[in-house]
């Protein structure tokens, strides 16, 4: 409106898939690990196929945990959309990976 350009990165972020919930009880500490983008069931090793069979998914590409973050009302085996973690508007600081030449 006032002619001014702001830059904005836009980040599209598929829905990650809740493999564990780990809690004080069990693990010593909170949090929710999951897991995300498809990936060929060869290139997934035995153990990680195994992990991501409990959680009832097929193989994953990325899996990685978020400490002191628990989930209401979601359990393993749920989606987990950045809906349900962000609301629109809010300010997140990305990193990201530069592919080696």
């Amino acid at each position: 409106e006032i002619g001014r350009s702001i830059p904005v990165t836009v980040v599209e972020v598929p829905a990650a898939v809740i493999t564990q919930i780990k809690t004080v009880e069990t693990d010593g500490y909170n949090a929710v690990q999951v897991s995300s983008f498809d990936r060929k069931a060869k290139n997934v090793s035995k153990s990680v196929k195994g992990h991501l069979a409990k959680a009832g998914t097929e193989a994953k590409a990325v899996v990685t945990e978020f400490r002191d973050y628990i989930p209401e009302g979601l359990q393993v085996g749920d989606e987990l959309k950045i809906e349900d973690v962000f609301a629109l508007g809010d300010i997140v600081d990305v990193a990201g990976k530069k592919k080696p030449k």
